[in-house]
């Protein structure tokens, strides 16, 4: 006890060196030093200063490169909704509603609860309105629509800017199907309309267009660039999951022509658009 009282060393502490140096911080601890005595500037610079205020919060100076992790699947951004496109994506809306001609970007993230932190940071860096977020097994996905295109074009580079990353490191779009099928028969007509469909119905002796992309997404580019250039109806767009579809029905010329203009738009505009995208930003 002498010893102890003199300076010695507690020979407890000796055998179990992991209570003298424990790193546990308590409430009020100055995070300027970490437990080893390394500064915690050299370990993350911008927690450098911080001080907690509560025991948990230390976890957060290690969890906060977790965002940057967050990998951008699909970066869509739409100038002008058309008025089918639009109608069709208030069905499905559980959020806000679009209204034909506003601006929308679509965002796809992974992993899908990631999609939180995302709506999080575009919500809070301008007035965009929230349509929808979707939570799936792999992907998380949501809409933003505003009048100004300014206002959705700046949440978008927020979010781009919080995670990381930019328009060129989004996934590439890859066309898994297309087809035009002429002259659709009674029966065929009457089970595509009677499946899960939140479009217009389709008529027996129209012809139909499909298309099938990799990320989902960009069929949302393709619909809204088929109904600029084309007489067509929007039978069904699913811009979520592993594979987006795209259903369009219409007399034949006016398919054709619809078909033409969403493939370009999906496949070989989908590169020219992040130029786009960046010369609307300057």
């Amino acid at each position: 006890m002498l010893n102890q009282l003199q300076g010695a060393p507690d020979p407890l502490i000796e055998r179990n060196p992991r209570r003298r140096s424990s790193s546990v911080q308590i409430t009020g601890t100055d995070l300027g030093f970490s437990g080893s005595g390394t500064s915690l500037d050299e370990l993350h610079p911008s927690a450098a200063s911080c001080v907690i205020t509560t025991d948990s919060e230390a976890r957060l100076v290690s969890q906060a490169s977790a965002v940057e992790s967050i990998e951008l699947r699909t970066y869509v951004f739409l100038d002008s909704l058309q008025p089918q496109l639009a109608t069709y994506m208030g069905t499905v809306s559980q959020g806000f509603l679009p209204i034909p001609g506003d601006a929308c970007l679509w965002l796809e993230v992974s992993p899908g609860m990631a999609v939180h932190r995302v709506t999080d940071i575009a919500l809070k860096a301008s007035t965009v309105r929230l349509g929808q977020m979707i939570v799936e097994r792999a992907f998380g996905s949501l809409a933003l629509y505003h009048r100004d295109q300014s206002n959705v074009l700046h949440s978008g580079d927020v979010v781009l800017e919080a995670i990381g990353s930019s328009v060129e490191e989004r996934t590439r779009c890859s066309v898994t199907w297309t087809e035009v099928i002429r002259a659709i028969t009674p029966d065929h007509a009457v089970l595509i309309n009677r499946q899960n469909r939140r479009g217009s119905m389709i008529q027996a002796g129209m012809s139909m267009f499909i298309l099938e992309t990799e990320p989902a997404g960009y069929v949302l580019l393709a619909a809204n660039e088929a109904e600029k250039s084309s007489n067509i109806t929007v039978v069904d767009v699913k811009a979520v999951g592993a594979f987006g579809r795209l259903t369009l029905a219409g007399w034949e010329g006016d398919v054709n022509e619809a078909a033409a203009a969403a493939i370009g738009e999906a496949t070989t505009r989908s590169e020219e658009h992040t130029s786009e995208l960046q010369s609307r930003q300057y």
